[in-house]
């Protein structure tokens, strides 16, 4: 294991902090993706058209 100093866990805290935030991104996004394709569906289903 490397040798982080005195500031090892406010190093490892601060990456660990990090990649907790952006998992938390990637799921809000990928969440959110999930509810725009089926508003999208609704829509599509009661207007019958579908633009390319």
């Amino acid at each position: 294991m490397m040798d982080l100093g005195p500031h090892a866990g406010f190093i490892v805290g601060a990456y660990a902090f990090t990649a907790l935030v952006v998992g938390g991104l990637v799921a809000a996004a990928l969440l959110d993706q999930r509810a725009q394709k089926r508003a999208l569906a609704v829509f599509e289903a009661r207007t019958g058209e579908r633009r390319s």
